[in-house]
């Protein structure tokens, strides 16, 4: 499918590490596609055989699950106590995992990145400077550079009838081909508290959306959402 290139990577991202991992000519969301051989699954393992485990001596309390893969957390980072962790997983220096943390296979958070307390997140990336600090859920997503989630914010990653995830675009229904697919976050998205993101919700760079808001589809650059 020839999809409109406000959804890919170019548009959404200005990190070289995002355009890095993104096949140009494809929407961001094929990252989070396991069949995809340039899978955000596929460049993590490949980087975590070529680095392996870490579990650097400052981290403490911390439980750690390798049975599916390794955990590697770079010296730099920051891990607080009562963190679980299940591999395979990356946690690049200068990002930081705040107390009683659940995170969970294939989250790779790069530096300056932040999940916080009691937040969970599972199959995301976290390019640099990305928060979720505060009881958030990140499932099957990629936030970009500088966003940041309000307390309580949730994105959604499954339907509730379990059917396949499309996204409207242009008055157009597309399928995505993911039954699994949180959001696509566009650099410095900024989302208010208890706002919630249902499956495939792509919002483009600077989006702002207003506390205790549920949000759908595709919202361009700068868009307010209320």
């Amino acid at each position: 499918m020839d999809w409109p290139e406000c959804v890919k990577a170019e548009a959404l991202f200005s990190s070289d590490a995002a355009r890095s991992m993104m096949n140009p000519n494809e929407p961001a969301w094929a990252l989070l596609d396991s069949n995809n051989s340039s899978s955000l699954k596929q460049q993590l393992e490949t980087k975590l055989v070529q680095i392996g485990s870490n579990h650097p001596n400052g981290v403490q309390f911390v439980s750690i699950d390798e049975r599916k893969g390794p955990v590697h957390v770079a010296e730099g980072a920051t891990i607080e106590p009562h963190v679980h962790l299940i591999g395979p997983c990356l946690v690049e220096a200068d990002a930081t995992i705040r107390s009683h943390a659940y995170v969970r296979e294939y989250t790779w958070m790069m530096p300056g990145s932040l999940l916080g307390h009691a937040s969970e997140s599972k199959h995301s990336l976290f390019l640099p400077g990305a928060k979720a600090p505060h009881f958030n859920y990140v499932g099957d997503s990629i936030l970009g550079s500088n966003v940041n989630l309000g307390a309580g914010v949730k994105l959604s990653n499954l339907r509730n009838d379990g059917q396949h995830i499309a996204l409207w675009l242009d008055d157009v229904r597309r399928e995505t081909g993911l039954r699994k697919f949180g959001a696509i976050l566009g650099d410095n998205a900024q989302l208010g508290c208890n706002a919630v993101t249902n499956p495939g919700t792509v919002l483009g760079q600077s989006c702002m959306v207003h506390p205790n808001t549920t949000v759908s589809g595709y919202h361009s650059d700068g868009s307010v959402v209320r």
